[in-house]
């Protein structure tokens, strides 16, 4: 083992690696090529002496020795998050914000401007994933989740639990009797999904066409484009609805299993603009629900 600290882009490598458990991950996050994540890694499995990933053909798997150094690593970044936001001052305002996709697309980024006229002197840092971290989300302040229970060391607020239903563009010829002949789409390794609509609605579908997308935001936009039925729920699909690009062909709604969660990382506890976004969110939440009062049939 060589000895001294390991570089410190050797370590970002590392603890992105391990979040996404992908160097192609990693690569994208940190906005290097794939190979050069891979050399990275490799250099720091050299200086440390022992192999810290096994390469599995599709992904990748901590050892043991990966194990015990992520958290350390992790810490290690805090704290130099920490001092340096102690080092900046109160007047630094930058709060990282971390979202579901989808929900920042198309309830977020509607509503942004609003935020942004209340304080002019936060700003926002707002970054996307389409799968969510593990635990809180690397590096960010506030997140916004989209997911079944997150664990109780999370410290997760619940911001809203939705009804999901088919959604179809307005010239789209569909009935109960004919929906499983058409095309279907929805949003992969989810508990809300098409087979769990039509058992709640007593529908006996033995081989329905489904394809599946990565996002809602996909599978929606082939829905309004004409292509087919998706399903969708009142938080990503109002807007849609609203404008007309999207319709409920029928009104049998059913009762989420996954929601949408706040988590305010252990650093922002103490960060006013964290709770000021915070309280934002749930109070532009709550107009959200008077608004849906006027698109429900």
């Amino acid at each position: 083992m060589q000895p001294g600290l390991p570089p410190l882009n050797w370590l970002r490598a590392f603890e992105a690696a391990a979040r996404h458990l992908s160097f192609t991950g990693a690569a994208a996050e940190l906005n290097m090529t794939q190979s050069a994540v891979s050399q990275q890694i490799k250099s720091l499995e050299g200086h440390l002496g022992q192999p810290l990933f096994y390469r599995r053909p599709r992904t990748l798997e901590l050892t043991t020795t990966g194990l015990i150094y992520l958290p350390v690593v992790r810490e290690a970044f805090r704290t130099l998050r920490r001092g340096t936001r102690a080092l900046l001052g109160p007047e630094s305002n930058v709060l990282q914000v971390q979202s579901n996709i989808t929900f920042a697309i198309y309830w977020l980024a509607p509503r942004i401007g609003r935020f942004h006229e209340r304080h002019p002197d936060i700003r926002l840092n707002i970054r996307t994933e389409l799968w969510e971290p593990r635990d809180m989300a690397e590096g960010a302040d506030v997140e916004i989740r989209y997911s079944l229970n997150p664990a109780p060391h999370l410290n997760a607020r619940l911001l809203r639990k939705d009804h999901y239903y088919p959604v179809a563009a307005p010239d789209y010829a569909v009935t109960l009797d004919t929906l499983a002949e058409q095309p279907l789409f929805d949003c992969s390794n989810l508990m809300c999904n098409w087979p769990s609509w039509a058992e709640e609605q007593s529908l006996f579908w033995p081989n329905p066409h489904i394809t599946y997308c990565t996002t809602y935001s996909v599978s929606m936009a082939i829905a309004a484009g004409g292509s087919g039925v998706a399903l969708a729920h009142d938080t990503i699909a109002a807007g849609l609805l609203q404008q007309g690009k999207l319709v409920p062909p029928f009104d049998l709604r059913v009762a989420m299993e996954e929601a949408y969660y706040i988590l305010l990382s252990t650093q922002a506890q103490d960060m006013p603009a964290a709770h000021a976004f915070v309280d934002w969110l749930e109070e532009e939440m709550h107009l959200f629900e008077t608004e849906l009062e006027h698109l429900r049939p």
